[in-house]
């Protein structure tokens, strides 16, 4: 991903229907669902295992099947990495690392005392320079990864035959065929261009970003998403006039209202110039100067830009992976008629709990599937995945990944953590009379020395969503300095069943912003209840391991 999160879209909204309607069976995991003819000789194939797809899904199924003694193959069509390693979430933390001195220099120093005899300057030439080099040390690295686990790594353009043979054509053009036991679809997903004039011709997607070869003095980012608000926050921190466009009220508007709003205010104080209520761009034209014009459904037009980004959304990669299929965009017409997998009007594949699809040899994980479309979730998935097909262990029969409380991240200028439900879905899934959420609003002890005023300072803000008379831990969703870090240890609590007194039960460290969460409301007044296997509460000593 080319963020490191944003909260789980429903299945609905990206039409993925419920796999049992189209096999009965489906839903059960794969000891039931794929059954074999055990009077007929077995078919021998080249591989066990064949991974379409080298982004982080594909490559952690692999390695882990090969692991488990599989003989398996990992096809790749470009660089190994994915769009992770490629064109996100690596090059782009790399860019959000710049920006964030850039912060710190034209921002912070002096108010710590310190003074620079000149202003600081960006070679943005050696920035991308060095960037580049280190993604492309990756690609090395994750190939020698394959080969170490003794996967075949192939080259190439991949399509299906039918549902247990591929077709590879290569650098040169050559086509090979190869056939696989089981076959898993790891494609990924890729930038989508909204309709307009003018908008594919003049416009660069979030891939098109990391081949910039300058910084654009004006530069004008479209979308209200993780990846319009993380691109935008970059290009403002490092010099650029930053428009951002937005088709409604205010970006991330699937977060909690608390954060969405509490971002909104930040990225103006920034200087990011917002366009709001626009329903999108229209057009996008050159001037006499080669300059860019966009003007949007609302009527308005932005003068001037060097760069117009889209981030208006991404689709998955599954158009390529039969040969015979007819793409019709805005169309339910897609035939599948190689492999006979499923997908929805939104070109998804559709996929059951135990990334099964309608193929009782194909499976699917990652963006692909269009359920929480994080790196780290594909590489749980394939990693389960594979578990399950190849280490004939008893308890990895049902293996399978959880799409519950995972923690996201958004490198937004501030940072974005959260993990679990908004206040509203909260709200809709249990009942208002049934939540209760603490919040806080503060500005870091960092900014305390600050010559500004109270209002003037940049805030962190905290929530903590509980449910029922237990209080559970829902939700927990945190904007500011140090929140991408801070996530990753609460998300662990989340997952284990926290209550709110679990939280009070951990002694807070101070000075931190993350105490915050340890310690709001009255604490040690809430409902004394655990989720955990052994109580923490009442002072009471952690458990002892078991020994052997």
């Amino acid at each position: 991903k080319l963020g490191c999160g944003y909260p789980e879209r429903s299945l609905e909204q990206n039409g993925i229907l419920d796999l049992e309607s189209l096999h009965p069976g489906a839903s059960s995991c794969s000891s039931s669902f794929h059954k074999t003819n055990t009077n007929m000789a077995a078919p021998t194939y080249d591989y066990d295992l064949i991974a379409i797809g080298g982004g982080s899904g594909g490559i952690a199924c692999a390695k882990r099947a090969a692991a488990h003694g599989a003989k398996v193959m990992c096809v790749e069509r470009a660089r190994l990495g994915g769009t992770c390693v490629n064109v996100g979430c690596v090059p782009k933390k790399v860019m959000w690392s710049a920006a964030h001195i850039a912060d710190t220099l034209k921002h912070d120093m002096r108010h710590y005392g310190f003074e620079s005899g000149a202003e600081a300057t960006l070679d943005f030439a050696k920035l991308k320079k060095a960037r580049d080099d280190y993604v492309k040390r990756l690609n090395g690295i994750y190939e020698n990864g394959l080969k170490s686990a003794g996967v075949t790594s192939v080259f190439g353009e991949c399509s299906f035959a039918d549902s247990h043979t591929v077709r590879v054509v290569g650098a040169d053009g050559t086509t090979t065929q190869y056939s696989a036991d089981k076959i898993v679809i790891a494609t990924g997903g890729k930038p989508h261009f909204p309709p307009g004039d003018g908008v594919e011709e003049h416009c660069i997607s979030s891939d098109g970003f990391f081949e910039l070869e300058e910084l654009p003095k004006v530069a004008v980012v479209v979308g209200a998403g993780y990846i319009a608000v993380e691109l935008a926050g970059v290009l403002n921190s490092l010099g650029s006039e930053t428009h951002l466009v937005v088709r409604k009220g205010r970006a991330l508007r699937e977060f909690d209202p608390m954060i969405s709003e509490g971002l909104d205010a930040e990225m103006i104080k920034s200087g990011i110039i917002i366009h709001r209520h626009t329903n999108g761009v229209a057009k996008v034209a050159l001037d006499e100067q080669k300059k860019k014009m966009v003007t949007l459904h609302s009527g308005d037009v932005i003068y001037g830009a060097d760069c117009v980004l889209m981030a208006a959304g991404r689709v998955p990669n599954s158009e390529d992976l039969c040969v015979d299929c007819e793409w019709a965009p805005n169309t339910e017409k897609l035939h599948l008629d190689s492999c006979g997998v499923a997908i929805t009007p939104r070109k998804y594949v559709i996929v059951d709990e135990y990334q099964n699809t309608n193929v009782e040899n194909i499976y699917a994980l990652g963006d692909v599937c269009g359920r929480v479309e994080l790196t780290p979730m594909a590489i749980a998935a394939g990693r389960r995945l594979a578990d399950r097909m190849f280490s004939g262990k008893p308890e990895d029969k049902v293996a399978k990944v959880s799409y519950e409380f995972v923690p996201t991240v958004v490198f937004s200028h501030p940072t974005i953590g959260t993990c679990g439900l908004t206040e509203p879905q909260a709200i809709e899934k249990y009942g208002e009379g049934n939540v209760k959420c603490y919040k806080s609003k503060f500005s870091n002890l960092f900014y305390g020395i600050f010559d500004l005023k109270p209002e003037e300072k940049p805030k962190t803000l905290m929530k903590v969503i509980c449910a029922g008379v237990d209080e559970k831990v829902v939700g927990i969703h945190v904007l500011g300095m140090g929140a991408d870090e801070m996530m990753q240890g609460f998300g662990v609590a989340m997952k284990m069943g926290c209550t709110k007194a679990d939280l009070d039960s951990c002694v807070a460290i101070h000075p931190t912003a993350a105490e915050e969460l340890v310690t709001m409301g009255t604490w040690g007044t809430s409902p004394q209840s655990t989720g955990a296997k052994i109580s923490p509460l009442g002072g009471a000593a952690p458990g002892e391991p078991r020994l052997s």
